[in-house]
């Protein structure tokens, strides 16, 4: 398993409905790249001033991230995303 270093966190994309409320089948090319995400794994945090500060992010939790601020990564036929804690948006409840 991949296991993100400092204060970046592992993400594997949530699918989005591809259909409406109202039942309408959308295409792939008619739906927007999503930005939410599930958390997979988180590093051990931000080393500041000698102390490691806590991210507040868990495995498991569904967030909002920055759009292009992440880099891909293919591992066991599945794609996941690595991204800095500052470019994690919202942590979704």
């Amino acid at each position: 398993m991949i296991k993100p270093l400092l204060d970046r966190v592992l993400l594997e994309k949530v699918e989005q409905e591809k259909k409406t409320s109202s039942g309408i089948i959308l295409s792939d090319a008619s739906q927007e790249k999503s930005n939410l995400a599930k958390v997979i794994a988180v590093g051990p945090g931000k080393v500041e001033d000698g102390k490691l500060i806590d991210l507040g992010i868990k495995e498991n939790d569904i967030v909002i991230f920055k759009q292009y601020s992440t880099t891909e990564v293919k591992f066991d036929q599945k794609t996941y995303y690595l991204i800095d804690s500052k470019d994690i948006l919202a942590i979704v409840e």
